[in-house]
């Protein structure tokens, strides 16, 4: 006699990312979604969910998705051409969201400029601006890593990196911090058009500092490489030099914040495994990994756009819809990963889809993971005995990521 299957609850009841417990410990709300199927309708993000680790990469590979912004159902209309705005001419006109072509040979042309070389004079251009960030700090008995430290390493790293002189830096600090916003799905529309207006700024200032640089550009940074580029190559002008520049904050802004306070609570958490990790930056960027599966922060993964109607997976998608890409609901899952719960620096990752995969692979991965690294070092360097002063309390405001609302530290300065 067959016996007949229970229903299952809707995944909104197993599957909250909102909720407290999942910013507790998301482990089983991120297996629940992983196990009920390859594809499924999150319906309060009126979103697809793609869970299985091999249709990700290969629709990551074959991009039969827009990652256009604008191609969303509930966007706001896309203005037309001569309506744009600095932000339109850059999130539409270029490389950003180009059609695939133009957008390998925009990787290709500029993928010298992240050589190992390169990422090794980045990392001593910035380190003495960490340095002297920490020599600002003191030696305080306590102090939280996040505004005291964690919020200023991005902003170091990509105006070092990029070349923007310092007499603009105030005036261009903010949009690091809120670039991303703009194409963020799930803010009001008030919040998204603030940061819009951000952008526009800071693009006015990339502009500017494009401008200068024509009249000495033989120096030593990204935005140089760039114009060298532009003067060589077919196809590829001044737009492209911007969008790669905001790619640059995209990739280096709130997701390194979020790097920067996890991969601190997790080493202290594990400090016996601070050696290996800090060992080298390769063994460090091994480690970061296995942070970030450690700790399963992330809430909605990447975020793409039904270009037509279309069949995904055996489900009908319409024109417009979201679909997220979920690579991060296997991180604790025992038939990915043996023994999920055990961190381990040291873990081997196979393959590597921390920063994305196929043709659009995270362009400043290099670079996040070096910043990341020489602000460990210097951290522990300086503060051997550091601990957590208490355990931190999850901010629950932030769409994208489980983050900690402040992240104090006890340095035991008087404790060798």
């Amino acid at each position: 006699m067959n016996q007949i299957a229970e229903p299952r609850p809707p995944i909104e009841a197993v599957f909250n990312p909102h909720s407290p417990e999942y910013l507790d410990n998301p482990a089983s709300q991120c297996l629940a979604l992983l196990h009920r199927g390859r594809l499924v309708w999150y319906e309060p993000w009126q979103a697809w969910m793609m869970t299985q680790l091999p249709d990700i990469m290969n629709y990551w590979k074959n991009e039969p998705l827009s990652s256009d912004f604008y191609d969303w159902e509930f966007a706001p209309p896309r203005p037309p051409e001569d309506q744009w705005s600095n932000f339109e001419r850059a999130m539409i006109g270029h490389s950003l969201l180009a059609d695939h072509d133009h957008h390998r040979l925009i990787r290709k042309v500029v993928s010298p400029a992240f050589s190992r070389n390169v990422v090794d004079n980045i990392q001593r251009k910035i380190e003495p601006d960490v340095k002297r960030l920490f020599d600002e700090l003191g030696k305080p008995e306590t102090f939280d890593y996040l505004s005291e430290v964690a919020q200023h390493i991005p902003f170091i790293s990509i105006t070092r990196m990029v070349g923007v002189p310092e007499k603009y830096w105030p005036d261009f600090k903010k949009v690091v911090l809120s670039f991303t916003e703009t194409w963020n799905p799930t803010i009001s529309e008030e919040r998204r058009e603030a940061a819009r207006q951000d952008c526009n700024r800071a693009i006015d200032i990339i502009k500017e500092v494009i401008a200068e640089r024509r009249l000495a550009p033989e120096q030593d940074d990204f935005l140089s490489t760039l114009l060298r580029v532009e003067a060589t190559t077919d196809g590829f002008e001044e737009g492209d030099i911007i969008t790669l520049i905001l790619a640059l904050i995209g990739a280096g802004a709130d997701t390194t914040l979020v790097a920067q306070q996890w991969s601190v609570y997790c080493l202290l958490k594990h400090k016996e495994q601070i050696p290996v990790a800090l060992e080298t930056p390769e063994s460090f960027a091994n480690a970061f990994h296995e942070i970030h599966r450690w700790a399963a922060a992330g809430k909605m993964g990447f975020a793409r756009y039904a270009p037509s109607d279309m069949d995904i997976l055996g489900h009908q998608v319409r024109k417009g819809q979201m679909v997220l890409l979920m690579p991060h609901l296997r991180y604790h899952d025992p038939e990915a990963f043996e023994n999920p719960e055990v961190f381990d620096v040291s873990r081997q990752f196979d393959p590597d889809i921390l920063f994305g995969y196929g043709p659009r692979y995270c362009i400043g991965a290099a670079l996040a993971k070096r910043q990341l690294y020489l602000t460990m070092t210097e951290l522990f360097s300086r503060f051997p005995n550091l601990q957590l002063a208490e355990e931190p309390e999850r901010d629950e405001q932030d769409h994208n990521a489980i983050v900690f609302k402040k992240l104090l530290l006890r340095t035991g300065q008087g404790d060798d």
